[in-house]
């Protein structure tokens, strides 16, 4: 006997205009399935390695005691929530904390800030400054400051103690550039002035609009904080550990410890919905096409009919005439999943190239976009079970056609 998979092939290419109107549908659908989950998900990896880069994946800070339980400290409690503490500002001792912290597997390196808030001036210009007291050589082993350098050079800094970095935005505020002074209010309302030693883009707006980096020996006269360190930051070799390790880190050395996840944990939410609402709405796309294959599988059934009959009476069971309309359907999943994947990496190549001009919560030029395996395999799964639905049905009526009676010309 012919296999079914000859004559599902035969069937299908029958109709050529039925059969391009399913597989387009199918087509069109993974494609822009792949590319706006390549955009949703290009946006938020943007970010989460921005903030990474320039606050770290994990931060100590505020050394804290339990209220009631003097003799017990724990991070937090079995069901999740955090127990009664009374918080003191600054870290005690960082440099012991820091030397400990160094030996767990996940650390890569960290860095003490003493971070305060201050005026800066420049010219006729005024703004409200999150100043960063840092030791440069941790920093810049720490953080991405060094590739965040958009003018300027980093060893100015490090060389000259009277010096800072400022943020990009903060610099169109001021309008000062590299070589130029900024001065910077003390609390005892005395003005301290710096050179611009290099300007950083974090590629986060609330970042580069606020942020300041000093020595931290300097920030802490013009602080006049007697702690060395209001905070510790963290790089890790795998940041998705973030959260386990803040656990660890709130027990070992009863201070607060927040991973990347928890600190921006609005914003990611904020990004995965978006994600979850453009993967709805587009795959209406694929179910429509879904409804297609059914039509199409459904006229095929009707205008088959004496053929089924012909090939049931030739000695087909009803598993093989269901397995001709499902191999039909397989092949348009197949063949739709492929050009869908091809026509999906293509966009996103194109969508990566279009300029745009963001300067709120990012700064990009360009659409950022993410090269993900996982979004083609989860665009083809879903055609498959869309296909796979829409031919079940007409398969299955196909199987159910009796042979005799349709021979005669009855109807089904």
């Amino acid at each position: 006997m012919t296999p079914p998979l000859y004559i599902a092939l035969r069937f299908l290419t029958h109709r050529k205009r039925a059969l391009l109107l399913s597989l387009s549908g199918v087509v069109f659908g993974v494609a822009i399935f792949i590319c706006t989950q390549a955009q949703t998900q290009g946006f938020a990896r943007y970010f989460i390695d921005s903030t990474i880069g320039s606050n770290g994946a994990l931060v100590i800070k505020s050394r804290f005691r339990p209220r009631y339980e003097p003799l017990m400290v724990s991070a937090r409690s079995s069901n999740g929530k955090m127990g009664r503490r009374l918080y003191f500002e600054g870290i005690s001792n960082p440099n012991e904390i820091m030397r400990v912290s160094r030996q767990f597997s996940n650390v890569v390196s960290c860095s003490p800030v003493l971070r305060g808030t201050v005026s800066a001036r420049a010219g006729f210009e005024n703004a409200t400054v999150d100043l960063y007291g840092i030791d440069p050589a941790l920093h810049a082993q720490t953080t991405d400051i060094l590739h965040q350098l958009i003018d300027g050079n980093f060893d100015d800094f490090r060389n000259n103690t009277s010096s800072i970095i400022i943020g990009s935005r903060l610099a169109e505020l001021l309008q000062a550039g590299v070589g130029d002074t900024v001065q910077l209010l003390a609390p005892n309302g005395e003005y301290w002035r710096f050179t611009v030693a290099a300007i950083a883009r974090a590629g986060i707006g609330s970042i580069d609009s606020t942020r300041v980096y000093s020595h931290a020996r300097v920030a802490q006269a013009l602080l006049q904080q007697p702690s060395g360190a209001s905070m510790i930051v963290y790089k890790l070799r795998n940041p998705d550990r973030a959260p386990a390790l803040a656990n660890r880190f709130e027990a070992l050395f009863q201070h607060n410890a927040s991973s990347w996840q928890e600190r921006e944990e609005s914003t990611l939410q904020l990004f995965l919905t978006l994600r979850m609402s453009v993967a709805i709405t587009v795959s209406l796309i694929i179910l429509l096409a879904g409804f297609g294959i059914f039509n199409v599988l459904t006229m095929s059934v009707l205008a088959k009919i004496k053929e089924i009959a012909i090939l049931r009476s030739m000695g087909y069971r009803r598993i093989d005439i269901a397995s001709i309309f499902l191999w039909q359907g397989a092949l348009i999943a197949a063949a739709g999943s492929l050009l869908g994947c091809l026509l999906g990496a293509l966009m996103t190549w194109g969508v990566s190239h279009i300029p745009i001009r963001l300067r709120g919560l990012l700064y990009t030029n360009y659409f950022l976009v993410t090269w993900d395996w996982r979004h083609y395999v989860f665009a083809t799964l879903l055609a498959i079970l869309a296909v796979f639905i829409a031919s079940y049905v007409p398969a299955r009526r196909a199987a159910e056609l009796p042979p005799v009676v349709t021979l005669r010309g009855s109807s089904v």
